[in-house]
């Protein structure tokens, strides 16, 4: 690759929340200066703390707000180290032309495996019979206890590791339902069900992987519960404002669903070590409550690690934007011999025009020219001779409807 245009010794990194060591040697591998953070920071912390940072990493804790993005002149480009990117106002990063990535696949089996060990557990009522033990209680029952195998797992929202899960499922001999509100295509022999409410009354564990959303919010309430078979579970390992909680509670306490298994809340703890978390469903007969694990294994946060490194890396390296969640994608391979030019403007009539009046004004040559527009914006990425490329950066970043250009190389 040819030598960044700016020296890679002075992009400074901030890496929040014990992001994977994997990450580290990677980002450090490319020379970069890399400050890295245990604990996550404050969205007014996090808006003082990112004003000289190029690439901010996070996890699931740090909140990044429009108020910290417009003032982050230098910033770049952003990471998650996670599934999500909730946390981050991602309409406010396009509009500041800030590229945000995320780990849509590495945490996939981890989660899958969870929920797999939850269904048994909850269906041979483990946790209670664990917790009796070690209070000395000899309690040994066969009543409310089941085989998993031939019974049906519901799955809600059929993604990555809606797919995995129901792979699992099918291996231990259960039957498996699921629900997307777009068309996916069947692994194995799952079953698509025609709605939500089939789902709720045809299947023996409900498991819910669905994004938090608009939609999504308060999915699992009060009305949907009442439609769920009585006697049956309700898994959560996705998003915390999915599911009702009181309402969960009371379905619990009057026998309507048999057991239950948690590992998000609608408000969680920013530290990963506290103490006096408080939920309706503490205490209750074979409720699993998790601190929010489903992704939490060495593998996981391993793979997370590199995966989510390696695109910031190639973002830096040579503008590629492919896997971004909030901006066009757009690759182009290395030309030699040229200088490349990065433009995020304003996705108006006219702007691909006055880029290339600028270009034919100057006798420059464009070598290649990629270009992929949203709603919003418009990134571009021109390989032009290197004689002129300072002018011609100059009189693009003057266009009214510039919001960044750089030169990378």
């Amino acid at each position: 690759m040819a030598a960044t245009s700016f020296p890679k010794d002075q992009i400074k990194v901030l890496l929040l929340e014990n992001v994977a060591p994997t990450a580290l040697e990677i980002l450090e591998g490319e020379g970069f200066q890399i400050e890295a953070l245990k604990h996550s920071l404050s969205p007014d912390e996090l808006a003082k703390k990112v004003a000289d940072v190029h690439v901010l990493g996070i996890r699931s804790k740090t909140q990044v707000p429009a108020q910290a993005l417009s003032g982050a002149r230098r910033l770049l480009t952003l990471g998650c180290f996670c599934i999500g990117t909730n946390q981050v106002d991602l309409a406010a990063a396009n509009r500041h032309g800030v590229p945000v990535f995320n780990a849509p696949f590495s945490n996939t089996r981890s989660v899958a495996e969870l929920m797999i060990a939850e269904i048994i557990t909850l269906a041979r009522q483990l946790g209670d019979r664990s917790r009796e033990v070690h209070a000395g209680q000899w309690r040994k029952v066969a009543a409310g206890c089941w085989e998993v195998r031939g019974k049906t797992l519901g799955i809600v929202g059929y993604g990555h590791i809606g797919r995995q899960l129901g792979v699992l499922a099918e291996m231990i001999g259960m039957h498996v339902l699921f629900y997307d509100h777009v068309s996916k295509l069947p692994m194995g022999n799952n079953v698509v069900a025609a709605s939500l409410d089939d789902v709720l009354k045809q299947a023996d564990f409900v498991s819910l992987h669905v994004p938090e959303t608009a939609q999504t919010k308060n999915m699992i309430g009060a009305p949907e519960l009442a439609r769920m078979k009585k006697g049956s579970y309700l898994l959560n390992a996705s998003r915390g404002t999915v599911v009702v909680i009181p309402a969960l509670a009371e379905a619990l306490k009057s026998k309507q669903l048999a057991g239950a298994a948690i590992d998000v809340y609608p408000e969680e703890p920013e530290a990963n070590s506290s103490d006096g978390f408080a939920t309706p469903l503490q205490g209750l007969p074979n409720v699993i409550l998790t601190p929010h694990i489903g992704g939490s294994t060495s593998e996981a946060q391993a793979a997370i690690g590199r995966e989510v490194a390696v695109a910031l890396t190639k973002f830096v390296n040579s503008g590629s934007t492919t896997g971004a969640v909030n901006f066009p994608l757009v690759e182009a391979p290395e030309l030699r011999g040229t200088h490349r030019i990065l433009n995020v403007h304003r996705n108006v009539p006219g702007v691909l025009r006055d880029i290339n009046r600028i270009v034919s004004d100057l006798n420059a040559n464009i070598q290649s020219q990629v270009l992929a527009t949203d709603p919003t914006i418009g990134y571009l990425i021109m390989d032009i001779d290197k004689d002129v490329s300072h002018d011609v950066r100059n009189a693009i970043a003057a266009l009214d409807t510039n919001i960044r250009t750089r030169i990378l190389y």
